[in-house]
């Protein structure tokens, strides 16, 4: 059980992994509220969806499976949509439309698909949380790096006065230069893993 919770931690990190994810993460990481607040959301959606799907796994027709699925996944990213407007609407106004496009986002589809639907309710659910935990720490160091070089801020927090930041580093090319750098660590980092004899860990349960 300890090995699924970390599998999406480490050896399948959905965003430095699998490439999963990638259009929210570029675009939510300017900062690390928008990061915590987009990755909490998604493991929300995540633990719950997965659980649901589990669940449901032997009722639901193979052919409608997709369709079904999409709904299940519709109804907690409403929750979490109304939960935001009502309580955060700051954090919500920030994050705009990529919190309603949770429905459609890969990583949970992928997940529901690939396995809730084939495995047992606890075991998806901890799957769900392993894969939440993996985006939400990889949105943050994102929108740590982001945030620092980029705003001279950390939540919100003036780190150096007189400080120039590099407003690069807030825009699009930002996004794009630093995931191209953190993606090409964690490569670097798995082939000396794989060079040492440490396989990175299966889909299995």
């Amino acid at each position: 059980m300890i090995r699924q919770f970390t599998k999406g931690i480490f050896q399948r990190n959905p965003v430095f992994v699998l490439l999963l994810g990638l259009c929210p993460t570029l675009a939510v990481s300017t900062s690390v509220g928008n990061a915590i607040g987009m990755g909490a959301a998604a493991t929300f959606v995540l633990v719950f969806s997965n659980l649901i799907v589990s669940l449901l796994r032997k009722l639901v027709p193979n052919k409608i499976r997709i369709p079904c699925y999409i709904v299940v996944i519709a109804t907690f990213v409403t929750l979490v949509e109304l939960v935001l407007e009502a309580y955060l609407p700051d954090l919500n106004a920030s994050l705009g439309l990529f919190v309603p496009l949770i429905v459609v986002n890969c990583i949970i589809l992928g997940r529901a698909e690939a396995f809730a639907s084939r495995n047992a309710p606890l075991v998806s659910v901890v799957d769900g949380l392993g894969m939440g935990v993996g985006f939400t720490l990889a949105l943050t160091v994102l929108g740590t790096i982001r945030e620092i070089s980029g705003s001279n801020t950390l939540l919100g927090l003036e780190l150096i006065p007189n400080f120039s930041p590099a407003m690069i580093m807030i825009l699009p090319p930002g996004a794009f230069l630093t995931i191209g750098l953190l993606l090409g660590l964690f490569a670097l980092l798995r082939s000396r893993r794989e060079k040492g004899g440490v396989s990175p860990a299966g889909e299995g349960s």
